[in-house]
């Protein structure tokens, strides 16, 4: 009999084939087939519909850890993975297990019978499936891509709907303006829900507003109904009921005091229904939460020891302008060492937008080539786009072990920042042996 890995891998790889297309917006094909399936996203445990351009998985990594820490059990969906494909589909606080996947992907396979669909579509169909299988508390749905017309947006009304910061990102599908993009963005808010709103830009904050009260939604919107900010002791918190102090977020970087604010937000209006939310949880969910490749450090592992011990090495999944700025950030509190970056991307992204915020902060660049995935940039183009952008020493190299044997040679007591591409990261991760927790 097959093994449940090998049956996972080879269902996934025939789902890839069934639609010539990556990314073709819909809504058509996913309802058919979930009609097929009797209609699981009609029997998920009450949602929280997560969308944005940045913050969307550090948003569910805090709201997974809150409700952990509240004694709720939490579903998760999440997109892409790193390393294994188990991780988008978390079931109570684990991911899905072999068996269970490949279940639940072949049943899906079997109602489609071949019928043109993308990949993200089956597998959210599939992942659909799970979840109204394994009983939980609650569903923390990340949206794929956009909102209005994701694959994920086929569910009924939610209990909550978030919106992370809005950013251009995927401007072929999405629009070539923030507007544009925020209109898309919003279509998951639908009559009833509350929506909270994380930090925005003022234009894609109005047509947020806009699509809120055309539904008849209330949006909570950062900066407005509630603040978050940093303080001395970590984080503080204000909305209309008061004020909270809480302590500093686990996830490292600037930005994740708006993503911690966003979520506590999120837990604040959910606790009416989930009344084990206190401001103890809130911490004690803030500090344990997990989520690599967000600012992770690399502690230990094979591309860790090819550095002198005197460096730090550091992995970032960030891919497009929002989250260039959002690293300079905490770039800015980093001048207390020499900064070497190692970078890949995706060529659907905006490289020179990426790069430009970090140039201040790094005078050597090593671009790499991602492994194994059609689209990503070339080396040598990403390393020209990085000497245009001001990068006084960049260059290509093979792959991520060269870029650090490379700096290792002059790197005694610097920092070294992969970043770029979350495909990236989930390269680096596999290669440094060390996976995503389980859990």
């Amino acid at each position: 009999m097959t093994e449940p890995v090998e049956r996972c891998h080879d269902v996934l790889k025939r789902l890839q084939a069934l639609h010539p297309k990556v990314i073709d917006l819909s809504l058509g094909r996913m309802q058919a087939l979930l009609d097929k399936l009797d209609n699981p996203e009609r029997s998920l445990p009450p949602v929280v519909h997560v969308a944005g351009t940045n913050g969307k998985g550090s948003l569910v990594a805090y709201l997974k850890s809150i409700f952990q820490a509240s004694g709720y059990k939490a579903h998760t969906y999440i997109s892409p993975h790193l390393v294994r494909f188990n991780e988008r589909i978390v079931l109570g606080g684990n991911q899905i297990t072999d068996d269970a996947l490949a279940a639940v992907l072949e049943r899906v396979e079997t109602a489609n019978a071949g019928a043109p669909i993308t990949f993200f579509e089956i597998t959210t169909a599939a992942a659909f499936v799970a979840f109204s299988q394994y009983p939980a508390d609650v569903l923390l749905l990340e949206v794929g891509l956009g909102g209005r017309l994701d694959a994920t947006n086929v569910i009924p009304p939610p209990l909550l709907t978030a919106i992370t910061p809005i950013s251009l990102d995927h401007q072929y599908y999405l629009g070539d303006t923030l507007a544009a993009i925020a209109g898309e963005k919003a279509g998951i808010i639908k009559e009833g829900c509350t929506a909270i709103v994380g930090p925005q830009p003022p234009e894609a904050l109005s047509v947020i507003d806009l699509r809120a009260a055309s539904v008849g939604a209330t949006a909570l919107a950062c900066g407005r109904e509630w603040t978050a900010g940093a303080c001395p002791e970590g984080l503080k918190y204000q909305d209309a009921i008061g004020t909270l102090l809480l302590p500093k977020p686990g996830l490292f970087g600037a930005h994740q005091i708006a993503n911690a604010g966003t979520a506590v937000a999120c837990a604040l209006q959910l606790r009416k229904r989930f009344q084990k939310i206190t401001a103890v949880s809130l911490a004690q969910g803030l500090r344990k939460v997990e989520h690599p490749a967000r600012m992770q450090r690399l502690i230990t592992g094979p591309l860790v020891d090819l550095l002198p011990d005197t460096c730090e090495l550091w992995l970032d999944g960030g891919h497009n302008p929002g989250a260039g700025e959002a690293l300079a950030e905490t770039l800015k509190e980093w001048r207390d060492r020499p900064l070497f970056l190692i970078v890949g991307m995706i060529d659907s992204k905006d490289p020179r937008g990426f790069l430009s915020p970090l140039q201040p902060f790094a005078k050597t660049i090593r671009t790499v080539t991602i492994p194994d995935e059609a689209n990503s940039v070339a080396g040598d183009r990403l390393a020209a786009i990085a000497q245009d952008v001001g990068f006084a020493d960049a260059a290509s190299v093979d792959a991520v072990s060269e870029g650090l044997r490379e700096i290792a040679d002059r790197a005694l007591g610097a920092r070294v920042l992969i970043c770029g591409s979350l495909y990236l990261a989930g390269r680096v991760l596999a290669e440094n042996r060390c996976p995503p927790p389980i859990s």
